[in-house]
């Protein structure tokens, strides 16, 4: 089994050029589901002599040690595209996930802040600062553009073109899509560029051409900026329940709401399927129902 995970692993680094991120993930849902075959088969256990009803008690197995849906669900997707990989090279007889569905998930719409909430978030930052100059232009940069954090950290200067109305962004899978800026971004960015990322930079003795650093003048990590827009979200509200993704679904929910095209926001958010976009059409939705419910006179009569 180790063997064909290997191979698997080389084939999304090589063949899909996935990123490291995606590779680790696949590798340690994978590596999972081979602890639970060794324990119930033995740790003679072939990848040729798992069929559907092991993938189901993998399942079941998950949902009884409190595992989410979702997370189940990002499991056995690790898991199809493992054995359809062994299938296709004749590894394998057949595909043991082929017709095993995923759990039903639950309906949850996304986390966004408000149109006030953004304008106090982006006052937070201290601009007296070299970090409170970058936090600042990371938040609105963010929200800006939409981007994925794991896209924010990978910008280079080099990235950076004329006014950067425009940046080049590598998204999922390797797929380049230009995202777009408006003046408070840039005016943050500029900011940031010349009184703040010098100061940051000047810590390092090769600080390299990170966009954005930390305070050792090293590229930010994903975990660091879920710990600068934690910081900054929190004192906003402390009701919400954020994540890295709170700026990503504010920003289409936002220009949802305000009228933009739904195909455009898909090409902006670099979602491959416009339905993985309409969810922010149902976010929108809801929000229409509830501005109806308290402004018209007869809503609630």
């Amino acid at each position: 089994m180790d063997r064909e995970l290997d191979m698997f692993i080389d084939h999304l680094r090589v063949t899909k050029r996935a990123s490291a991120h995606t590779v680790r993930s696949y590798s340690s849902d994978i590596v999972q589901f081979m602890c639970f075959v060794r324990e119930s088969e033995g740790e003679n256990a072939r990848t040729d002599t798992v069929d559907y009803l092991m993938i189901r008690r993998y399942l079941a197995h998950l949902q009884r040690t409190g595992r989410a849906k979702i997370s189940a669900s990002r499991k056995l997707a690790s898991l199809r595209a493992f054995f359809r990989f062994l299938a296709g090279r004749k590894l394998i007889g057949t595909d043991p996930t082929v017709g095993v569905s995923s759990p039903r998930q639950d309906k949850r719409l996304p986390t966004f802040l408000r149109e006030d909430q953004v304008d106090r978030l982006m006052q937070m930052p201290d601009g007296s600062t070299p970090a409170g100059l970058r936090d600042r232009a990371l938040l609105e940069m963010l929200y800006a553009t939409g981007m994925r954090v794991s896209e924010l950290v990978s910008l280079s200067l080099r990235d950076l073109h004329g006014s950067a109305e425009e940046i080049r962004v590598m998204g999922k899978g390797a797929k380049q899509r230009i995202v777009l800026t408006g003046s408070a971004s840039r005016e943050a960015l500029a900011e940031y560029l010349s009184a703040g990322r010098p100061v940051l930079a000047a810590k390092s003795t090769a600080p390299g051409n990170a966009l954005f650093l930390n305070a050792r003048g090293t590229r930010l990590t994903d975990r660091s900026v879920r710990r600068i827009v934690d910081k900054y979200i929190g004192a906003v509200s402390d009701s919400l329940k954020v994540s890295p993704h709170t700026m990503r679904h504010t920003f289409a929910t936002h220009l949802l709401a305000n009228g933009a095209d739904l195909r455009a926001v898909q090409e902006l958010l670099g979602h491959s399927s416009v339905a993985t976009t309409q969810i922010y059409t149902h976010v929108t939705r809801e929000r229409m129902k509830e501005v109806y419910d308290k402004a018209h006179p007869r809503a609630r009569e």
